[in-house]
C-alpha cells in the first residue's frame, strides 16, 4: 500500500490527527500554497462534548460525526486525506510511519489528541467501559439497555443488584455529565419503558478519588454540580481511589466494594503515544513538550499541538495549557499563520492562550460556567452551554438535527435512541487489517522511501564535499 500522493515542488504539511486542533489548521491552510495532508485513524471528526449523549442513548452517532472527506469536499487542490494510524516518525530522513506505509513530510505537525489513562491498572483497561471516543459510547450505550434488558427477566436478586447498579469513576467534566444524563434515564425513561423495574433499583455512583468534582472548575463550579448531583439521586463517593475490579465488584483500596456490571472510567486522559520519538521530548502524561511556537523541542520542522503537547513557555500556564478544545484551537490557527510566515521570511509568534472560559452541563436545566471574572450556574449557565455546543458543532444539517432533538427531548421527556445494536466487521476488512497488521509489524521503519534515499545521502556527500 501507498499513500499515492504526488509529490510537487510545494512544501507539504502532514497532520496527524482530525480533532479540534488539527481540523482547525487544516482549514487554515486553505489556499497557503502548502500541500496537506491530513492523516487520520478515523475518516470523521467527532465533536467529544456531546458524546454522553451518544452513551446515554439521548443522540445518534451521526450528530457528532462528520466525515472528512465531506468537510473538505471543495478542496480538492493540495489537499488531501488518508486514513491511517500513526505509527513512528523517523524525524532524520523526515518520513512518517503509518498503517498504510510511509510519507515524507516537510512539516509535520501531530494533533493525535488523548486516550483514556488507566493509571498503568491493566485489569481495569481490559475490564472498564471507557468513553473517549464514539465507538467506546455506542458499546457503552449497547451495555447499558442490554443490562436492562436482564434485569427484567433476572431471577435472582444479586444478579438484578449488579445490573442495575452504575459505578462511574472519574469527577470530571465527561463523568459528570454522563452521570446526569444517567439520572434523567432513570427519572423519565425507566419507568416507560421499563415498568417492571423500580426507578430506585437503579443506583447511581460517582467516584473521584480527590475530595471535589470537577478539580479544573472553581471550588464554586464543584460544590454547585455536587449540590445538583445529589439533588438527581447520583450518589457521590469522594476522596476514595478504586484498586481494582474482580468478580463483578469495584474495590477500593480500603477493602469496600460495589458489585456492578456497569463498571465506567473516565478517570483522567493521557497524550496518544508516538513510536520513535526522543525519551527526553516526553513530558507530564506523556505530553510532547514543545516550545512558544508549539514547535517540538529539539527538532526544526516537527509541531504538536492541543492535548497531545505540553507548552510550558507560557507566563500564565507554567505547568501547561489545560487539555480544552479552546487551547487545541487557538494553537491550530496560530500555527498555521506561523507556517505562513515562514513562507514569507517573517519571525514566529509566541502562542499566548485566551482563557475564554469553561463549563459543563449536569442534565435538564443545570450547568456550570466559569468565565475568567464570573461564574454562575443553573439554567442560564445550561441555555448558554447548549448555545455554545450548538454554534460548534459542524455543518448546518448537524445544527438543525442536534437542535430538534434537544427540543424533542425536553418537550417529550423521551429519548429516542434506544437501540442494541453490535457492528460486525466484514471478513474482507477482518483479513486485511490482520495482513496489515502483520506486514507492517515486520517492517523496518528506518528503511526510507527510494528517492529519500537518494536525497538524503546527496545532502550527506555535499556536507562532506564542504568538510
Amino acid at each position: 500500500m501507498s499513500f499515492n500522493i504526488p509529490k510537487t515542488n510545494k512544501k507539504r504539511v502532514v497532520i496527524v490527527g482530525g480533532g479540534f486542533g488539527g481540523l482547525q489548521l487544516a482549514n487554515k491552510l486553505k489556499d497557503s500554497g502548502y500541500q496537506v495532508v491530513l492523516v487520520d485513524k478515523n475518516n470523521y471528526h467527532q465533536f467529544l462534548p456531546l458524546i454522553y449523549q451518544v452513551a446515554s442513548a439521548g443522540m445518534e452517532p451521526s450528530s457528532i460525526a462528520f466525515p472528512f472527506r465531506n468537510v473538505y469536499k471543495k478542496r480538492k487542490k493540495d489537499f488531501f486525506f488518508r486514513m491511517a494510524e500513526a505509527r513512528a516518525v523517523v524525524p532524520e530522513l523526515n518520513l512518517l510511519q503509518t498503517s498504510i506505509g510511509k510519507i515524507e513530510y516537510d512539516y509535520l505537525v501531530f494533533a493525535a489528541g488523548t486516550v483514556s489513562n488507566f493509571f498503568g491498572n491493566k485489569h481495569i483497561e481490559e475490564v472498564a467501559m471507557p468513553m473517549k471516543n464514539i465507538s467506546e459510547a455506542m458499546g457503552l450505550r449497547n451495555a447499558l439497555l442490554a443490562n436492562f434488558e436482564r434485569a427484567v427477566t433476572c431471577t435472582s436478586e444479586e444478579e438484578k443488584r449488579e445490573l442495575l447498579n452504575i459505578v462511574i469513576v472519574g469527577g470530571g467534566a465527561t463523568g459528570i455529565e454522563i452521570a446526569g444524563a444517567l439520572s434523567e434515564m432513570k427519572r423519565y425513561v425507566l419507568p416507560k419503558d421499563y415498568p417492571e423495574l423500580k426507578p430506585e433499583e437503579l443506583q447511581i455512583y460517582l467516584v473521584e478519588a480527590a475530595d471535589r468534582l470537577l478539580q479544573g472548575m472553581t471550588p464554586k463550579a464543584s460544590q454547585d454540580t455536587a449540590k445538583f448531583l445529589e439533588e438527581m439521586g447520583v450518589k457521590m463517593i469522594l476522596g476514595k481511589k478504586v484498586a481494582d475490579y474482580i468478580d463483578r465488584k469495584v474495590i477500593f483500596e480500603n477493602g469496600d466494594t460495589i458489585p456492578t456490571r456497569t463498571f465506567i472510567w473516565t478517570s483522567g486522559v493521557t497524550a496518544a503515544r508516538i513510536g520513535n520519538m526522543k525519551p527526553e521530548t516526553m513530558g507530564r502524561g506523556g505530553r510532547i513538550q514543545v516550545d512558544g511556537f508549539n514547535r517540538v523541542k529539539g527538532y526544526d520542522n516537527i509541531f504538536s499541538i492541543g492535548d497531545q503537547c505540553l507548552l510550558t513557555d507560557d507566563p500564565a500556564y507554567p505547568n501547561g495549557h489545560p487539555q480544552l478544545a479552546q487551547v487545541a484551537i487557538q494553537q491550530g490557527t496560530l500555527l498555521a499563520s506561523n507556517l505562513k510566515r515562514l513562507q514569507s521570511g517573517e519571525v514566529f509568534k509566541p502562542f499566548r492562550y485566551k482563557d475564554l472560559g469553561s463549563m459543563a452541563t449536569i442534565g435538564r436545566n443545570r450547568a456550570v460556567v466559569d468565565l475568567p471574572k464570573l461564574h454562575f450556574s443553573g439554567w442560564f449557565a445550561w441555555l448558554m452551554w447548549l448555545v455554545v455546543h450548538l454554534r460548534s458543532i459542524l455543518g448546518v444539517r448537524n445544527k438543525i438535527f442536534v437542535l430538534l432533538n434537544w427540543i424533542w427531548n425536553y418537550v417529550t421527556y423521551d429519548y429516542t435512541m434506544r437501540l442494541i445494536i453490535y457492528a460486525r466487521k466484514a471478513k474482507e476488512v477482518r483479513e486485511r487489517e490482520e495482513r496489515e497488521a502483520v506486514t507492517h509489524l515486520g517492517e523496518d521503519i528506518l528503511s526510507p522511501l527510494p528517492q529519500q534515499r537518494q536525497t538524503k545521502q546527496g545532502e550527506l556527500n555535499r556536507q562532506a564535499n564542504q568538510q
